[in-house]
């Protein structure tokens, strides 16, 4: 794999590098090859012998845990979760979007990771997306049928139970299509959603009847029923991905997208495939991360950030140089997924560069002791406030099989379209590719020509399941929330690793840097007085916000067999549990 022209540039001070090979051997920074930790052995050798579930939603926390009473696994329970939250969280996920998951089989030690991702259908066309000034059309990327890529998820739920679940696909879709037949409460967050969308539901029929009965969104306490989706999960449920990507369901699809507006084929539902790939894995203060490889973005900056991090000790540090180091090493991630990431299908990256310890030493000796390095030395447009238009659970089952899920439709409410007779939310996950290069999306990222639009092609992501494995402890971290989504799984991998129980990482005040714009965005009560004082002397421009995320946590404490789950304490509707 050859290095972009001008590696040079972003490696002042190093001039050799060494290879690392993504999912195969990993390379020590003297270049021999490590073996596996200890720790990772161990974990596949023990077994909790009870299970926790952390999720975003109640009823999806106790269908997950259903599933595992009925002698499902970890596997099984993540699909009872995912289509749970397609019926109770719909503004965060659903089977009209797709899904990220870093899966560790017990057995043998088993790390894979699941690219549930949507994408472009074949007859996609950049200039959709554009306004006749040329400017980005923020409509048409983020509302309607042309915002909506492939759903990825059906694909990458049936793919799951054939490959690592325990139990038929019907027994662990059944809580979810439940509770579609007989009803939920909406719970504030999701009433709150339609409320706030409901000029763009109103544009579509389908969308309108079903979030909008009376034209009204939901009132509190009502019982609300989901037969539509019920349906096409039951087809799911019974054929497999046939009952998705062909035959009833895709003929409905496709209609009411081409009846919008929209692009989509059958022949683009049939060939869809959800794929495993090689986990990233990174080594940091004798911890091994395991995290996503494009097309997500996360996990590439999660190791390149955590590596920059290895070349200092920052647990001597005092909080404002500690938060000064993190911050410039997130700085210089972010600059490297602007420029070079993107579907590993489609796209030639420099992986071995951006994941080699040699990389970071470069990019370190960049990094003053004392001041902030301005992101327009580091050779772009303003971000909107991070928001959490994604939803991530975790789990770890009683033989020690874990499954860390992120699961989305971008922005709230996705594209605010359904798909009339199936109940399917789709997704808006076509912003998420540089529609325009060089142009900001919804999250402020920017994006190069690595990331723009082709048919069957995936769009970059954010999302950043990890499971973390050290000689003792282990945890299934992850968050929504856009682009923040890298720098909170950061955080709490940081947290846990200092000591920290799930639920003091899920509470944890959080702050984020994503090189453009340049300012850290600090969520109220994260900085005491004295160090907002140093961070500013040090030249930071501190962007104090609402708070951010919804971190759902599992963590197994191996030296006495004990574990935790927990939910982001920010908001309410979210369950950790034990059982």
């Amino acid at each position: 794999m050859r290095f972009p022209m001008n590696w040079h540039r972003l490696l002042p001070g190093v001039f050799s590098l060494s290879l690392l090979l993504v999912g195969g051997i990993a390379l020590a920074a003297d270049g021999a090859p490590k073996t596996a930790p200890a720790a990772a052995v161990r974990t596949a050798q023990q077994r909790p012998g009870h299970a926790a579930v952390a999720s975003a939603n109640f009823h999806a926390t106790e269908a997950g845990l259903e599933v595992l009473a009925k002698g499902g696994n970890a596997f099984d329970a993540a699909i009872a979760v995912a289509a749970t939250l397609s019926v109770v969280e719909p503004e965060s996920s659903g089977i009209g979007g797709g899904f990220m998951a870093v899966l560790h089989r017990a057995k043998d030690g088993h790390n894979v990771f699941i690219d549930a991702r949507e994408t472009a259908p074949a007859a996609v066309n950049p200039k959709d997306y554009l306004n006749p000034d040329g400017s980005p059309n923020r409509d048409t990327a983020l509302k309607g049928p042309l915002s909506a890529g492939i759903p990825g998820e059906p694909a990458g739920l049936v793919l799951m139970a054939r490959r690592y679940g325990r139990l038929p696909l019907a027994q662990s879709l059944a809580p979810a299509i439940r509770i579609a037949r007989e009803g939920f409460e909406p719970d504030a967050r999701l009433r709150g959603a339609i409320a706030g969308m409901q000029k763009d539901l109103q544009r579509w029929p389908a969308s309108a009847a079903k979030y909008l009965p009376g034209g009204k969104p939901p009132a509190e306490g009502v019982i609300w029923k989901d037969p539509g989706q019920a349906r096409t999960l039951e087809l799911l449920a019974s054929h497999g991905d046939e009952g998705f990507y062909h035959g009833e369901t895709a003929q409905k699809l496709v209609a009411a997208v081409q009846a919008a507006g929209g692009n989509w084929t059958l022949a683009d539902l049939a060939g869809y495939q959800a794929k495993e790939r090689t986990p990233i894995t990174v080594d940091y203060r004798g911890y091994k991360i395991v995290t996503a490889p494009p097309p997500s973005s996360g996990g590439v900056a999660i190791a390149e950030i955590l590596n920059i991090l290895s070349g200092y000790d920052l647990t001597k540090m005092d909080a404002a140089t500690r938060v000064h180091y993190i911050v410039e090493a997130m700085r210089r991630a972010f600059r490297d997924h602007n420029d070079y990431l993107g579907d590993p299908d489609f796209v030639k990256m420099p992986l071995d560069m951006l994941l080699s310890p040699f990389y970071a030493d470069g990019l370190r000796q960049g990094i003053l002791p004392d001041k902030a390095t301005p992101s327009s030395m580091l050779p772009r447009a303003e971000a909107p406030e991070p928001g959490m238009h994604t939803t991530h659970f975790s789990i770890i089952d009683a033989d020690g099989n874990m499954a860390a899920v992120t699961s989305t439709v971008n922005y709230t409410m996705g594209s605010s379209f359904v798909a009339a007779g199936t109940g399917v939310l789709l997704n808006d996950e076509m912003d998420d590719f540089a529609l325009v290069p060089n142009k900001p999306n919804v999250y402020g990222l920017l994006g190069s020509v690595a990331n723009a639009p082709k048919g069957g092609k995936r769009m970059l992501s954010s999302m950043s399941p990890s499971i973390v494995i050290g000689a003792d402890r282990t945890a299934v971290i992850g968050s929504p929330g856009g682009s923040t989504i890298i720098t909170q799984v950061l955080e709490g991998i940081l947290h846990f690793i200092d000591g920290e129980s799930a639920q003091q990482i899920a509470a944890h005040k959080r702050f984020h840097h994503q090189y453009l714009p340049d300012v850290v965005n600090v969520e109220e009560g994260t900085f005491d007085p004295a160090t907002s004082d140093a961070l500013t002397r040090m030249g930071y421009t501190l962007k104090p916000r609402e708070s951010w995320g919804f971190m759902n946590v599992v963590t197994w404490d191996r030296k006495t067999n004990k574990l935790d789950a927990a939910s982001d304490p920010r908001r309410p509707s979210g369950l950790g549990k034990v059982q």
